[in-house]
């Protein structure tokens, strides 16, 4: 097929952290012309519910575009109703799905939303998950959602969602070719790196247990925390502030992307201990910048490390990870003997290298040969 330039609208209505990194990352590197319609990151819940609405008036001719981009935090199959003919065909990315995601401490489960994702898969003519861990677990679990209607069960909605989908990682905002490290600073205690949301999905509690298990066998380390809170400050930040005083370098989330950059190259480890993790566009550029990383062995991890470096990298449960973290600190030196290695594995998530593979989505998509 020979390649066009197509007139592409792209609807992200949770414009934040990994989903703004995304769109910023497409439309910037495309060679197709991407407009981008977002809606700011904050109340998610009513996103799913009524962004539809929003869009459906605030983009005037949708007719005028070639393909149709949105995220999974909006329902397509609204949109699509109340644009009707004049909505282009459409793809959906997944960055993360209802089915899967784990409930927040005191609530339950809300069916509409696991409703909401399968109708959106259902209206879309692809679908794209952003690894194959969460595409996995998205087909794990849709039988069993579909199970819990009390009947006339719509068990076709599996294969006609799964015959239309796909996997592709997303890019990632840093360049092709061999990292940019700088060296590890010594004389000073190794620097850990918190770059994850400060959200409960990522376990802050298990994070903080493990450095208090770290300090009581006498490990020195300093402490980086970033990322994003989109909501209250959790209460294990707040203790964090005035328990680890000096040694806390850096408290919250840098709007600066060189800042943060900086803090990066400046880390010797990053730590997650998550319990949902569909990519981990953070871990990725926490190690693409020198980073080692101590990750669960489990969710999207084994897929983001080469293989080689499992065995060293992936922990299992707390005391594993305290343990691998002692170690490390006792001998940062060894950390020096593969971050370089690991940085460059990184390239592959580059937006230079996955590019072609999204374009050639919306040629096709807005040919019809999808």
């Amino acid at each position: 097929m020979t390649a066009k330039h197509r007139r592409v609208l792209f609807l992200e209505p949770f414009y934040g952290g990994s989903h703004r990194a995304f769109a910023d990352g497409w439309v910037a590197h495309s060679r197709h012309t991407i407009e981008l319609v977002t809606l700011p990151a904050r109340f998610w819940k009513w996103r799913m519910r009524g962004a539809a609405l929003h869009f459906a008036r605030a983009v005037a001719n949708p007719g005028d575009y070639h393909a149709l981009v949105v995220t999974d935090l909006m329902s397509l199959s609204d949109l699509r109703a109340l644009w009707g003919p004049s909505c282009p065909p459409a793809l959906v990315y997944f960055h993360e799905n209802q089915l899967s995601y784990p409930l927040p401490p005191g609530e339950t489960i809300d069916y509409q939303f696991g409703f909401t994702d399968i109708t959106t898969g259902l209206a879309a003519a692809r679908v794209l998950f952003n690894s194959n861990t969460q595409s996995e677990a998205f087909f794990e679990h849709l039988p069993r959602f579909i199970g819990m209607m009390p009947e006339f069960h719509p068990r076709w909605a599996v294969d006609a969602i799964r015959e239309r989908s796909g996997v592709l990682h997303p890019g990632c905002s840093f360049p092709a070719g061999p990292p940019d490290l700088r060296p590890r600073e010594t004389g000073e205690a190794p620097l850990i790196i918190w770059n994850h949301r400060w959200e409960f999905d990522k376990r802050p509690e298990e994070f903080f247990a493990a450095l208090e298990a770290v300090a009581q066998r006498g490990g020195r380390f300093r402490l980086a925390l970033l990322g994003e809170n989109f909501q209250v400050v959790p209460k294990e930040f707040l203790r964090a502030r005035e328990h680890y005083g000096a040694s806390l370098v850096q408290y919250g989330y840098l709007e600066d992307r060189a800042a943060y950059l900086d803090w990066l190259r400046r880390g010797s480890i990053v730590v997650s201990t998550a319990e949902q993790e569909n990519f981990g566009m953070s871990v990725v550029e926490a190690v693409r910048h020198g980073c080692y990383p101590l990750l669960p062995n489990r969710l999207s991890y084994p897929e983001l490390i080469d293989p080689r470096d499992h065995a060293g990298c992936l922990y299992d449960g707390r005391d594993d990870l305290v343990k691998r973290l002692v170690a490390l600190l006792e001998r940062p030196d060894a950390i020096d003997a593969r971050r370089r290695e690991m940085a460059a594995s990184m390239e592959r998530f580059a937006w230079e290298r996955v590019i072609e593979r999204f374009d050639a989505e919306l040629e096709r998509l807005a040919a019809g040969a999808v």
